[in-house]
């Protein structure tokens, strides 16, 4: 049995660096293009990839369905193919509203919030933030993140609680249901139940969550922490800044207010 799989995936490899050979020759590419080792690596990157375990080969990005020409560099329409809800959201966020009105991409060298030096010309695109052959969106939650920002609160997650918790949930090909990255506040999950068997989706609008900041304690914030703890933190400037590296000590008077009135109502006020 052992030799028959290995026999099948061997056979699959071939006919996939076939395929990718005819897309390459028959585009007129050169061979400086594309090495053969650089094909070698694509191609083990793919092998282990969330794209082959569902039968997503070169040819469906890299080949236009209409004319069958080889597309060098697929972009967010490509992806859009599989992907809509994702690419759809992404449009809407400070990433992306760029392709959807039609204009260049993105740079971090357009941006308001400190950026780093290296990255100030990378394009904000699907390929900006996952891995274009591996599809890891380990490297995309928080990896991908830090290549371009470079503000304090995006330095400081290092050291938070929320590292902590990724650094130990990291599971290929996604992170483990206890991580805590930049997407999971950022680009939080959204479960669509109104299917037979509800689908869980990534919401790529990193715009959604920031403003008004009580829309993230909802989304986001309370799947793990209390209300009060939640709304005691986000409204906390410097513990944002911090990238909520301790408990909150900020207390909102409105809390107060709350459990005095239920207090009244209950009967239990203090004299």
């Amino acid at each position: 049995m052992m030799v028959r799989q290995r026999a099948v995936t061997l056979l699959h490899s071939l006919v996939l660096m076939g395929l990718v050979m005819l897309l390459v020759v028959s585009s007129g590419l050169t061979a400086s293009a594309a090495t053969q080792q650089e094909l070698d690596d694509i191609t083990a990157q793919w092998q282990t990839s969330v794209h082959a375990l569902n039968d997503v080969n070169c040819a469906s990005c890299h080949q236009n369905n209409e004319t069958n020409e080889f597309v060098a560099s697929p972009n967010h329409e490509s992806c859009q193919s599989c992907h809509e809800q994702s690419v759809d959201t992404f449009l809407l966020s400070k990433h992306g509203i760029r392709l959807l009105e039609e204009k260049s991409p993105l740079t971090p060298a357009m941006a308001r919030l400190p950026m780093k030096h290296d990255a100030m010309d990378k394009q904000m695109n699907c390929n900006a933030c996952h891995s274009v052959h591996s599809a890891d969106t380990v490297e995309a939650s928080v990896d991908a993140c830090l290549t371009c920002h470079n503000d304090n609160h995006s330095l400081n997650y290092q050291n938070s609680r929320h590292a902590e918790l990724f650094a130990e949930s990291k599971e290929l090909p996604r992170p483990g249901v206890g991580a805590v990255s930049c997407a999971t506040c950022h680009l939080p999950r959204v479960v669509d139940d109104r299917l037979e068997t509800p689908v869980v989706h990534v919401n790529h609008n990193n715009t959604y969550n920031l403003k008004p900041q009580d829309r993230m304690v909802g989304d986001v914030c309370m799947n793990c922490h209390g209300v009060e703890y939640s709304y005691n933190s986000i409204f906390d400037p410097e513990l944002v800044e911090a990238n909520f590296d301790r408990s909150p000590t900020l207390e909102m008077q409105t809390f107060d207010l709350m459990e005095a009135a239920e207090a009244r109502r209950t009967g239990n006020a203090s004299d």
